[in-house]
């Protein structure tokens, strides 16, 4: 990271979502220290990537606080919030008709309210450090699925964020460009970017994370440090879900 990260800590207490009789998450506990990374494991329909949707309130939580640096952040205004937490999904949600500069200047230009120039000054900054300044003037089509979720991360990156969210940011691309992301994602963490990462990448969780949370069935089961998480699990649920996917 060439520039100082301006990063947060963000806590979820007792989250609760229910959609009809569905529910979602029930109770869960989730928080990250400013500059610190926490992943988010377990298995497909856990709650995993609604719980990102619910701490930036993408979905209001039925039940719950959400705190960044410890002030709740649930009577701001959602689209402030979002300006303070960058989200990169699983598919890429790139404007096809745009530039990857463009694409990139956009949200400063509107929510920052940056010049054109300004914008695409600060775009072209975070295409460097994707790795792809010199794809500023392709369209999305013309790059591979590594290279445009590398743009969406810029994108989120331009905006300034205290906080990164990635959903399963990798699982999209093809096995081979699955190893640049996870790269430069963890590049960002080295740099002091507060992440929440929902991944099925357990090399990723492993070695990247400083604390990983499992989630089953909408409660998370076990949070604790990786090597503990990984070496010792604690319930009979973990042991099955990593005996399945070690």
């Amino acid at each position: 990271m060439t520039e100082p990260v301006r990063s947060g800590s963000l806590t979820g207490t007792d989250l609760h979502l229910s959609f009809g009789q569905n529910r979602v998450l029930r109770g869960v506990d989730v928080h990250v220290d400013a500059g610190a990374t926490t992943s988010v494991i377990g298995p497909s329909g856990s709650g995993k990537s609604t719980l990102l949707r619910v701490l930036n309130r993408l979905h209001e939580p039925d039940r719950g606080d959400i705190a960044i640096d410890g002030r709740s952040v649930l009577g701001d205004n959602p689209d402030v919030l979002r300006q303070r937490i960058g989200m990169v999904f699983q598919h890429f949600n790139l404007f096809p008709h745009r530039t990857v500069l463009d694409n990139v200047a956009l949200g400063p230009r509107k929510l920052r309210g940056l010049s054109k120039d300004e914008a695409h000054a600060a775009a072209l900054a975070q295409l460097e450090l994707v790795g792809l300044a010199h794809k500023a003037q392709s369209r999305p089509a013309n790059l591979s699925g590594g290279q445009q979720q590398r743009v969406a991360i810029a994108r989120a990156l331009a905006m300034k964020p205290e906080i990164m969210f990635f959903d399963e940011a990798t699982s999209a691309l093809d096995p081979e460009l699955v190893k640049g992301v996870l790269a430069l994602m963890a590049d960002l963490a080295a740099g002091g970017m507060s992440m929440i990462v929902v991944t099925h990448e357990m090399g990723f969780a492993r070695t990247v994370s400083d604390t990983v949370v499992f989630m089953d069935a909408g409660v998370v089961v076990e949070t604790g440090e990786p090597d503990a998480l990984f070496d010792d699990p604690q319930t009979d649920r973990l042991q099955t879900f990593l005996s399945q996917v070690l």
